[in-house]
């Protein structure tokens, strides 16, 4: 594990005097920051206008960066914090702890929207038509104190590119959450800042749970860190690549990373 200094690492996100402990999994540094520290965090760079791109890496987007080399370059422009069970593990692997809490985005968007003192200004970009305007409607009754300034569903041509860019830039919301799956939101956050919104996050299927459409798993479920295998019950067709082929896979790199670790140590011994 490794403290860098967030102004340099990351070419939008930090502040002036701020180091934050990173976990260096697949090449990508995972911040390490407890739920409260987030929020502080996070909230400060809004308040001090420091522009952040944030993404919730779990196993399946860090085996899709290990496969892709663009999209590992484009995280590596992004705060990074560890989203899901996968990630825990491959911390205790590879550094012999794990992170002090799991920030998964279904849990910490509201978390922090509930905890953030300072009012904000919020556009939704993504999922269907009929998801993305229930969570508007539920927006103003969930969190008062913010101002949701607009939202746009994730299924737009092309063309439409550059319209909804300009919308979101004429909004000027603090932060755009944008729920279009792994991959395809991180390329969009890199487009929204800092030309368009001062801070984007990637947001998954936060949408979908948010507004009805997909159902969580119970509590129970949740606190053993077995919501995966929920999901992969009710939506077993979406989930079965990711969940039974790309777990093994993740921990089968992992541990290929760790035995990659050992070999340099023990050159430097040498």
């Amino acid at each position: 594990m490794t403290t860098n200094n967030i102004s340099n690492e990351f070419d939008t996100v930090g502040t002036n005097n701020s180091s934050l402990e990173t976990c260096n999994v697949f090449g990508l540094d995972i911040t390490i920051l407890t739920k409260k520290s987030a929020v502080g965090f996070l909230e400060r760079c809004i308040c001090e206008r420091f522009p952040v791109r944030l993404a919730f890496v779990n196993a399946n987007l860090a085996n899709m960066a290990y496969e892709d080399f663009q999209l590992h370059a484009t995280l590596r422009r992004f705060l990074l914090i560890n989203d899901g069970v996968g990630l825990n593990i491959a911390s205790r692997i590879l550094f012999g702890k794990p992170f002090p809490d799991n920030l998964n985005g279904t849990d910490f968007i509201p978390y922090f929207l509930d905890q953030c003192q300072t009012p904000l200004r919020v556009f939704l970009l993504g999922a269907q038509p009929a998801v993305v305007a229930r969570v508007a409607e539920k927006f103003g009754v969930l969190w008062p104190k913010h101002s949701l300034v607009g939202y746009q569903d994730g299924f737009f041509v092309e063309a439409d590119h550059d319209r909804v860019i300009e919308n979101i830039r004429h909004a000027s919301p603090h932060m755009v959450l944008v729920a279009m799956g792994n991959g395809v939101q991180e390329r969009w956050i890199e487009k929204l800042v800092p030309g368009a919104a001062l801070s984007a996050w990637g947001v998954g299927a936060f949408f979908d749970f948010l507004a009805g459409e997909v159902r969580r798993a119970p509590l129970w479920m949740r606190r053993c860190n077995i919501e995966w295998t929920y999901r992969l019950m009710i939506e077993p067709k979406r989930m079965l690549q990711r969940y039974i082929f790309g777990n093994p896979k993740f921990i089968f790199r992992v541990f290929r990373e760790r035995q990659a670790l050992l070999r340099s140590k023990s050159e430097i011994k040498k």
